[in-house]
């Protein structure tokens, strides 16, 4: 995503985000070429803030008690830039940005074009044999 305008707010799904495999360094990265980033969700706060905590990711803004719709109008507001682009995962993402005037990036699509890599869903330790432990309950 290189060479777009800095002059933009990108919202994340919740899901979004969790699709990849190194959210930190996503929104390390965003932060060079964007105005404001941050995450939504319908989840409540403390599961948008646990996420956050644990990976260490300083939002500009969340969705809070908020629903999606709703945080979405009033980062619009808040943050007057020239582009708001939302970061999903299907087409209930695509068609909430297009009934608030965002645009809208699907996270494979956004991954491609920031060279992200999507997580694969191995989250195993493979150094951990859960077969063969004898401590394990």
């Amino acid at each position: 995503m290189e060479g777009g305008s800095g002059d933009m707010t990108l919202a994340f799904e919740l899901s979004a985000l969790e699709a990849l495999s190194e959210p930190t360094d996503v929104f390390s990265g965003a932060r060079r070429w964007t105005e404001y980033v941050g995450v939504i969700s319908e989840q409540p706060t403390y599961v948008v803030t646990n996420f956050t905590r644990k990976n260490r990711i300083r939002q500009d803004f969340f969705s809070g008690p908020r629903g999606r719709r709703e945080s979405l109008e009033n980062v619009k507001q808040q943050f007057d830039t020239e582009r708001h682009v939302f970061v999903g995962m299907d087409d209930d993402d695509r068609e909430l940005a297009d009934e608030l005037d965002w645009e809208y990036l699907p996270v494979e699509d956004a991954a491609d074009a920031a060279g992200w890599t999507l997580d694969d869903g191995d989250d195993e330790d493979p150094t951990i044999d859960t077969e063969s432990r004898d401590d394990w309950p």
